[in-house]
């Protein structure tokens, strides 16, 4: 395991703490392979550190360190042990848990130290004296064991309003005994930018110690409070990817590191890596099974994506009318919404984005733009469903459809049997390459019925159809009518392993709707396959 990291230099620090903090979110349970591969794609990042958890707290913990000595030669990272000061009442050499962080071999310890008065006398049940004998003990103890040491002051700025003389005084007991850096910790997430501002730039003042920033999202603050304390002098911010973390989260690296680089200018990652957050972010999503926030800052894939026509206007022009970076610096792309707000210049820049050359010719992404937003106002929406327009579009351009088979009829029917059980069964006639193909299939519910009958019918004669994998599927009630009258609108997404893609379908029923996205899903996939029309 490597110790020595070769990104920025120790002048500033970004310390990710996901695989602690991030793995308390609801609805993460991170196994210890989880938290390795996790760890590989931070360094892969270039952070500073990264807190593994706790050793001995836990056995996955434990096993994690262990094993991420030897599976994981970090290159840019340092790995980083989470524990507490001694016990009240002992000795930091004695106490187990103290032991514990020097057995796991990691190079940096973070402790966790208490700085409001009433949470030592409440919680840790000792006086406010021992509690600042427990913060030295412990710090040089490790400090002797050849340990960098960094410390948390939990509840420091609730702490610092009860008490500000006893929370500095916990400061002072740790940096006079060695530890590196003090992070001051908005553990209830209470705190609003000018207030974090205020308290640590008085706090650096009167205790000289270096200081870092540990914030939770509470108010919704918790980025922009990470960046106050660095406005006021803070050199170290703890952070979680995609801010997962207790309650409502931490402060998100993504949107905190990009902001040091970019907008601070600070180099706080190796050269070139912020072009891989986008991948970084959604790659860590994927482990801890949690779908990417579409409308995240900088990696989210609505972060750059414009729709309003004036803005496609302004942008065809030059992207940084409405663009506050390039999206290529965070590894994001610029995505042009087609919708009814679509103007000639949205057309033309999807256009340009599909890859397909409307050659300036004004009747034709006229014709396009009333196509929207007549489809648009029966119900269809094109910014969900980029296969679905860019169908239309070529439609328009070639001047037919792309047809790879055509729909004589088809049907699904659902028994419900007396025994309480249900069979659904579908059946379609289609004409492919000059064939009449008819094909039934039993499904979990019609749709499936159908997409299996549709799939066994085409796969004969298209087989590059097996690729292909439905992997999501939405239904919307309209708005104008009601019940069982109201038109339905499906969305289907659909992977060939390689890539994804949307279709849309709108009907008076979820069948006839999934019918049209079904139809649109695999006539897209057969134009990425490179297979040329046979109708």
């Amino acid at each position: 395991m490597t110790t020595e990291s070769t990104a920025a230099d120790d002048s500033f620090h970004v310390f990710d703490t996901t695989l602690r903090d991030g793995a308390q979110r609801e609805g993460i349970n991170l196994t210890v392979a989880d938290k390795l591969a996790i760890a590989r794609y931070l360094d892969d990042f270039g952070v500073g550190f990264i807190e593994g958890g706790w050793p001995g707290a836990n056995p996955r913990d434990t096993e994690f360190f262990a094993r991420a000595r030897q599976e994981i030669d970090f290159r840019h990272a340092q790995l980083v042990a989470f524990g507490s000061t001694r016990r009240p009442g002992a000795k930091a050499s004695e106490d187990p848990q103290v032991r514990a962080l020097v057995e796991s071999g990691a190079p940096v310890v973070t402790l966790v130290a208490k700085s409001h008065d009433r949470h030592v006398e409440l919680a840790l049940r000792t006086t406010l004296d021992e509690n600042v004998a427990m913060v030295r003990d412990t710090v040089s103890y490790l400090r002797e064991q050849g340990r960098r040491v960094f410390v948390d002051c939990e509840h420091f700025f609730d702490g610092y309003r009860a008490n500000p003389e006893y929370a500095k005084s916990v400061v002072r007991a740790a940096a006079e005994s060695g530890a590196d850096v003090v992070i001051l910790c908005d553990t209830n997430g209470g705190m609003l930018p000018a207030q974090i501002q205020a308290v640590v730039a008085t706090v650096l003042a009167d205790t000289g110690a270096r200081l870092g920033i540990h914030a939770q999202d509470d108010t919704g603050c918790a980025v922009a409070n990470t960046l106050a304390a660095v406005d006021a002098g803070a050199t170290h911010v703890q952070c979680t990817a995609n801010g997962y973390g207790e309650r409502v989260g931490n402060a998100n690296l993504f949107p905190v590191v990009a902001a040091l680089e970019l907008k601070y200018d600070k180099r706080v990652l190796p050269e070139g890596s912020l072009a891989e957050m986008t991948r970084i972010s959604h790659a860590i999503a994927e482990i801890v099974n949690l779908a990417p926030s579409t409308h995240q800052p900088y990696v989210g894939v609505s972060a750059f994506a414009h729709k309003g026509g004036l803005h496609a206007s302004a942008i065809k022009v030059d992207p940084d009318l409405y663009q506050h970076i390039a999206p290529e610096q965070v590894g994001n792309t610029m995505r042009m919404l087609v919708s009814d707000m679509a103007g000639r210049a949205s057309v033309e820049l999807k256009g340009k984005e599909l890859g397909i050359d409307l050659g300036g010719d004004r009747e034709l992404v006229g014709r396009v733009v009333g196509r929207v937003k007549e489809q648009e106002l029966k119900g269809y929406t094109y910014e969900a469903a980029d296969a679905s327009f860019e169908l239309m579009l070529r439609e328009e351009v070639e001047g037919r459809p792309r047809q790879y088979f055509r729909t004589e009829s088809w049907r699904a029917i659902v028994e419900d049997r007396p025994d309480g059980t249900h069979a659904n069964e579908a059946t379609v006639k289609l004409w492919a390459k000059g064939e009449r193909i008819v094909a039934t299939a039993e499904g979990n519910g019609p749709v499936n019925a159908l997409d299996r009958s549709m799939r066994a019918g085409l796969e004969r004669i298209y087989p590059q159809l097996a690729k292909l994998e439905l992997v999501d599927y939405k239904v919307r009630i309209l708005e104008g009518r009601h019940g069982t009258e109201s038109t339905t609108r499906v969305l289907i997404t659909t992977s060939d392993g390689t890539g994804e893609w949307s279709t849309v379908g709108v009907g008076e029923n979820v069948i006839a709707a999934s019918w049209q996205a079904l139809e649109d899903a695999y006539t897209y996939g057969l134009l990425r396959a490179g297979i040329e029309p046979a109708e």
